[in-house]
């Protein structure tokens, strides 16, 4: 009985070591290097989710890309969670303008705005599922999209 009792002590002793160690290892990789995130909605087809409801693209997000705010036009990221319908706009510095694939199923800067950099959260790099669609992804930015160039630059 007391040697069955030993045992049980150890394993729980071994058990909270490694579980005290993993947990904060893992919450820290997920939260700075990169995690899995599902991409619901239309608001990114025909990128991601080219099959509409019937299927979910499962994507890379990774965190440590964007730590120096190193994006570029055409990247897919990923944002904090956080009406804008002027032609127009000027985006400030330590800002971005953010748009969806899908124009009429996108809310993104068409409709809030330039967005702070410090809301950026992630950059998708790879489509991870469905296993068909795995694939690296590149920054595509449509010809129809060209910047306005600014009279003051």
């Amino acid at each position: 009985m007391a040697q069955s009792q030993a045992w049980v002590k150890r394993y729980f002793k071994a058990f909270c070591k490694g579980f005290f160690v993993a947990v904060p290892v893992a919450v820290t990789f997920l939260d700075r290097v990169a995690c899995v995130a599902r991409v619901e909605g239309a608001s990114m087809q025909p990128s991601l989710n080219p099959g509409g409801s019937q299927s979910s693209d499962v994507v890379l997000l990774n965190h440590w890309k964007v730590r120096n705010f190193e994006v570029q036009r055409g990247d897919i990221v990923s944002l904090v969670t956080m009406g804008h319908k002027n032609r127009y706009v000027k985006v400030p510095r330590g800002h971005m303008w953010v748009e969806g694939d899908h124009h009429g199923h996108s809310f993104d800067s068409n409709s809030f705005g330039p967005v702070s950099l410090g809301l950026l959260h992630a950059h998708a790099t790879h489509i991870l599922w469905p296993p068909e669609r795995w694939q690296k992804l590149e920054s595509v930015l449509p010809p129809e999209r060209l910047p306005v160039q600014s009279k003051e630059a």
